[in-house]
């Protein structure tokens, strides 16, 4: 299992703004700043990045979301946050059967894929509207108030 893992980057202070938006739906957000970088991560950075243009190699990260609508979310605050178009949210019939995905391409060119191996969630039915009871206005009123007591 990896620990974390460190992302060089031109220019922190551009590639910021989008991994905050990108992963929120994630749950990231920044656990620790340095000079020139830092890590994301819930609760501990997991994902650091680096400033450091001069080697800047762009590179594949994945993130593995609960469910579909997860994807979903980054892919939109990933496009939101100014990254480019990879590959939208939906099933990679090449990798499996359930592999549902969304890729974005960040400031530096880095490809970012969010991924749920898991089957769609079944549909939830609609339960039917209950009626409301009937009471007797009168009835209904003293049980509320607590005014009346039951006579046998």
């Amino acid at each position: 299992m990896i620990d974390h893992l460190t992302v060089k980057v031109s220019d922190y202070s551009k590639s910021k703004p989008f991994y905050l938006a990108a992963l929120a739906p994630l749950g990231y957000a920044v656990a620790m700043e340095y000079g020139g970088g830092g890590g994301f991560g819930a609760p501990k950075p997991d994902l650091w990045i680096a400033q450091d243009p001069v080697n800047v190699r762009p590179v594949h990260i994945a993130f593995s979301a609960k469910d579909r609508a997860t994807v979903d979310a980054f892919y939109s605050a990933a496009m939101a946050a100014g990254g480019r178009d990879n590959g939208p949210p939906g099933i990679r019939k090449d990798y499996h059967e359930n592999y549902y995905a969304a890729f974005v391409y960040d400031p530096d060119g880095h490809n970012v894929e969010v991924v749920c191996h898991r089957p769609p969630a079944p549909a939830r039915r609609a339960r039917p509207a209950r009626k409301a009871a009937r009471r007797p206005a009168r009835k209904a009123a003293s049980r509320r108030a607590g005014k009346r007591t039951r006579r046998r």
